[in-house]
């Protein structure tokens, strides 16, 4: 067994392993951090340059500093108090948002190589592949190859953004989300294709800066796994604002003119002339180069892995995948947990039962989170229900932050007042949506909201109002 020095491989030869890692994402670094609490030998193999995958470098990290960046820089949480014209810096360019991207990125990085390091988790940069069953060659950055083995192997590669052949993208006025966040800047006006998570996250951030943008998907509706309630508020948030958005039409053509400007071309013969488009229309597994086929693995069409969802087993029982090469919900915090399960399943473990539900955060302008069923859910089991609704604006807290929109919606149980979901609309609704988790595991009722005390004056208020609002409903 190879010794748990922290160092980098620097030979050749046929190490060996309890467990190898590929890539080094939030399911791949929480998975190498519970195998090596659990005396293990562990390898990442990480195909970038540094370790944090796609996550730290080109996702969640990246945009989430982005939308903090343009949140500050506008002034867009003090224009409720002085005018939508409020501005903390008047000309926002590239480099501003690079300057926090560059110094947050640095940060998680350090924190990351140094839970490696005191974890005595080993590290190799490298393109990895399997050549086996329990073999992994990785062609290292100076072209050579390296050949390791473990008794047990955990694929947390990710996803790589989708490029349809009709998409001249060329990284600069036609980009994909990974390339957005490369080398930001702000255009003079914005194209999305693509009304997903990561598309509508982009094409908010850009607005709350003043970029003229233009949403275009080609279903009717857009989030379908939020409540309609919360979606129609959005859509009217940002329509409100400004923000043109096409649904239920697709995309014909897209052409980048001799002024590197883009003409997207719509199904029903509309045009859209922007400064810059993003395509953010769906993502696929990073599988194409992981040489599966010499374990007995395959994937689906887009890419993707399948496990049992359990256990994160894949078809080869000593193989495991996690993140978001397995597809959904292909969220940071639950790809975390899939790796730690996988970890502790590999080297029999024992888990208590997952929580029945986890929240969904969507970092847009304004925040999105929700949390166990939602009205479509409840009508379509049959369950009897009463809704409590909250305004921030009814509360001391939003009055003071200067909120003029933003909501949460409770549900709860007729029969037993069981809170079954909620549902938060607008500023600091991805922190305030762990209370509503918390109650909804422990299987709590509307009761502890009407009895219990929360500070004052908090955004957290409002889950007093809306079990107020429920409870005046509902049969006593």
């Amino acid at each position: 067994m190879a010794s748990r020095r922290g160092a980098r491989l620097s030979g050749g030869g046929m190490d060996k392993f309890d467990l190898i890692v590929i890539g080094s994402g939030p399911a791949g670094r929480r998975a190498a951090v519970q195998a090596a609490k659990l005396g293990r030998s562990v390898l990442v193999v990480e195909g970038r340059r540094r370790v944090g995958g796609v996550s730290v470098h080109t996702g969640t990290i990246p945009s989430k500093t982005l939308r903090e960046t343009a949140l500050n820089l506008s002034g867009w949480r003090e224009r409720g108090f002085y005018g939508h014209s409020y501005r903390v810096k008047q000309d926002i360019g590239g480099e501003d948002l690079n300057i926090r991207l560059a110094k947050t990125l640095e940060h998680e990085v350090t924190v990351l190589e140094h839970q490696f390091h005191r974890n005595k988790i080993r590290t190799m940069v490298g393109a990895g592949r399997f050549v086996g069953p329990h073999e992994i060659c990785v062609r290292r950055t100076d072209g050579s190859d390296v050949v390791v083995r473990a008794e047990r192997i955990l694929i947390c590669v990710g996803t790589v953004p989708h490029h349809p052949d009709n998409v001249p993208f060329d990284g600069v006025s036609v980009v994909d989300s990974d390339a957005m966040v490369e080398v930001p800047r702000v255009p003079r006006s914005l194209c999305v294709i693509g009304a997903g998570v990561i598309g509508i996250e982009y094409a908010t951030i850009f607005s709350a800066l003043d970029v003229p943008v233009t949403v275009i998907e080609p279903r009717e509706t857009i989030l379908d796994f939020v409540d309609r309630e919360i979606i129609d508020e959005f859509i009217h948030d940002l329509r409100d604002r400004g923000m043109s958005i096409r649904l239920g039409v697709g995309v014909e053509k897209v052409e980048r003119g001799p002024d590197g400007w883009v003409t997207t071309t719509l199904a029903d013969g509309r045009t859209v002339r922007t400064e810059m488009l993003l395509h953010a229309a769906g993502r696929s597994g990073a599988t194409a180069d992981l040489g599966l086929e010499h374990c007995g693995l395959a994937t689906d069409s887009r890419g993707r892995i399948t496990v049992d969802p359990k256990t994160f087993q894949t078809a080869v029982p000593h193989i495991y995948a996690a993140g978001d090469v397995i597809g959904f919900p292909s969220l940071a915090s639950t790809s975390m947990e899939q790796g730690r399960i996988a970890a502790c399943h590999a080297f029999g473990l024992p888990l208590p039962p997952a929580p029945q539900y986890f929240p969904y955060g969507i970092y847009a302008v304004p925040e999105i989170s929700t949390v166990g069923l939602n009205e479509q859910e409840l009508k379509s089991r049959g369950i009897a229900y009463e809704v409590g609704i909250a305004r921030f604006r009814e509360t001391s807290r939003g009055h003071i932050m200067g909120l003029h929109s933003g909501m949460m919606k409770m549900l709860f149980s007729l029969k037993t007042r069981r809170l079954l979901g909620v549902h938060i609309l607008g500023e600091g609704a991805t922190e305030l949506i762990h209370i509503g988790q918390a109650v909804l595991n422990l299987k709590g009722t509307l009761d502890y909201f009407i009895e219990n005390t929360f500070n004052f004056p908090t955004l957290a208020e409002a889950y007093k109002i809306a079990a107020l609002d429920a409870w005046n409903r509902m049969p006593k």
